[in-house]
């Protein structure tokens, strides 16, 4: 593939794929599906176009957007879209990649897409952002529809930026659909959306607790990173379920407690929700002294022994070296509220520990399945909007928590069976996930006739 760019994240998450099917007995069972890879890693489709837009001095501004809607075989596309200064194709199609096997976890009638636009909001007005929202949907509007393709939010593209985007979409195509997700509640959003990712990951992290024998959230003490929408929710549902909080970060550093008893509080938590509202940094969080700031770092190796780490940032935040030491400080638990949270070198640790140390192993469940509850909700608020409803909290919470389940049981049951495993190792929900969305889209596209 000399005649292709360098994709260096799209490849990570494609071998990532390739090697837990290869290792487990998938193609030995069902060797037509061997073929299907070349099929599955290409999009069905990618966008790319300029965004011209103004600034507030009157500076014309030109930005390039894009959508890499991947694979529709089980539903209209669906994915969120990242404004932030490092969005590349390749960075999307691994999202993508990603996106599509996370949806398929979700047991919802959902494809797989991502897209987005390399700019930076933090350093953005409220009309730029506007301005450039409209620019931005002009093109993308011919690409994308309630059946179709619907986007939802990712880093850099909040409520703001949705309302944004649904104003220009709907004026532009003349059409109030449910096109976007995250919407807001008085125009067709979902309760539990904001809170979805972060609570999923909680969820799912519990009954890999359960499974382990090892109790509930209760009493556990758990380092997160980032701090931003997953994060903020993550840390709040893990304080609700009376876990310990020692750990908050972003991208200039991190906040690790002094002690237990200076953790993280929910009120610690509303403070830095409005902070990052106003697109301020960690750094401007006030605290007593109760915090220790750690320049240009990641909390994993400055948290002393955790039994839950959480990364919920961005991609690639947990390098091998850093998984060695959560494994030697006796963490139970690494379940990615980002994507590919873990690079390919830290999962690689995790699995061989798993193998080698059967029950007393840290065990490890990857992005597309712990994270999958933000795009779980996003798909009931399709089904919402397809109905015009609007469920209770209860409801969706509830909804929530048994696709997280599924996803969970999904997990170790085709782990179970494509895995050889001696004695009593843990399931690889590495592989058990892989291998679940890989057979239900590869499934999907045979019965389709896009692979025969």
């Amino acid at each position: 593939m000399s005649h292709l760019p360098v994709e260096p994240e799209f490849e990570q998450a494609y071998r990532e794929l390739v090697i837990t099917l290869e290792q487990s007995t998938l193609f030995e069972q069902h060797p037509e599906y061997r073929g299907a890879l070349d099929v599955v890693s290409i999009p069905e489709r990618v966008i790319q176009f300029r965004v011209v837009w103004e600034d507030d001095k009157g500076n014309l501004r030109v930005n390039r957007g894009y959508r890499v809607q991947f694979n529709s075989a089980l539903g209209p596309y669906k994915g969120g879209l990242r404004f932030h200064p490092s969005v590349n194709l390749s960075i999307l199609k691994f999202l993508g990649f990603e996106q599509i096997f996370k949806n398929a976890l979700t047991g919802l009638n959902i494809g797989g897409a991502k897209g987005g636009a390399d700019i930076d909001p933090k350093e953005m007005s409220d009309s730029e952002i506007r301005r450039f929202c409209y620019s931005f949907m002009t093109e993308l509007s011919r690409h994308i529809g309630a059946d179709t393709d619907v986007p939802a939010g990712d880093i850099g593209v909040s409520g703001r930026e949705i309302g944004f985007l649904f104003g220009a979409y709907r004026q532009q195509r003349n059409r109030f659909e449910g096109v976007l997700t995250g919407k807001g509640l008085k125009w067709g959003g979902s309760l539990i959306r904001p809170e979805a990712t972060g609570y999923g990951v909680v969820y799912y992290v519990q009954h890999m607790l359960e499974y382990m024998g090892k109790g509930s959230m209760a009493g556990k003490r758990v380092a997160i990173s980032g701090s931003g929408n997953v994060a903020q929710y993550a840390a709040l549902k893990c304080m609700e379920m009376g876990a310990t909080v020692v750990s908050l970060s972003d991208s200039k550093g991190c906040f690790v407690a002094k002690s237990d008893a200076a953790a993280f509080t929910p009120e610690h938590v509303e403070t830095i929700m409005g902070l990052k509202d106003h697109r301020r940094p960690l750094t401007d969080f006030e605290h007593d002294g109760r915090f220790v700031w750690l320049e240009g770092a990641r909390p994993w190796v400055h948290v002393d022994s955790v039994d839950i780490a959480l990364p919920c940032a961005t991609q690639n935040e947990v390098s091998k070296e850093e998984a060695k030491v959560l494994i030697a400080n006796g963490t139970l638990v690494v379940a990615e509220g980002s994507n590919m949270g873990c690079t390919l070198g830290a999962v690689e640790v995790f699995e061989a520990d798993r193998r080698v140390r059967g029950p007393d192993a840290t065990w490890y469940a990857p992005g597309k399945a712990s994270n999958c509850g933000g795009v779980a909700v996003s798909g009931l608020e399709m089904a919402q909007n397809s109905q015009r409803l609007t469920w209770t909290r209860e409801e969706v919470d509830q909804r929530l928590h048994g696709i997280m389940k599924e996803a969970f049981l999904n997990g170790v049951t085709t782990a179970n069976e494509y895995v050889k495993t001696d004695g009593d190792e843990l399931p690889s929900l590495v592989a058990g996930s892989n291998i679940a969305g890989f057979v239900k889209v590869i499934r999907a596209m045979k019965d389709q006739g896009d692979l025969w």
